[in-house]
């Protein structure tokens, strides 16, 4: 299925591929850099959202998207595995999506 722009960015996608590329020559391989546990991904992780919500300057989240992808291949949280959850074992949103409102309102407005 292909997603439309209004569903998702290539964009972002492009982005964040050149940033890992200038990360390559700035930073190292980051393969190494995590497997010597030189840099703290979680920490970086929740710096770089800070730097976003204080400046909002996307590139942080381009960023958060790297930093996240490389915590994904070379996890350093202790037990860190993949595992699809079902929505109940979803610790959720804050706030509520537009399917969920419509639900809401067929459950709420004909009673």
């Amino acid at each position: 299925m292909n997603l439309s722009p209004e569903e998702y960015s290539e964009r972002f996608d492009d982005l964040r591929k050149k940033a890992m590329q200038m990360g390559f020559y700035k930073y190292g391989p980051a393969r190494e850099n995590m497997q010597r546990h030189n840099v703290n991904m979680p920490a970086t992780i929740r710096l770089r959202l800070q730097a976003y919500e204080q400046t909002g300057n996307t590139e942080f989240l381009v960023d958060v998207a790297n930093f996240a992808m490389m915590e994904f291949m070379y996890p350093q949280l202790p037990g860190a595995h993949y595992e699809p959850t079902d929505s109940d074992q979803s610790p959720g949103i804050v706030g509520m999506g537009s399917a969920e409102m419509e639900r809401w309102k067929e459950i709420h407005c004909h009673e």
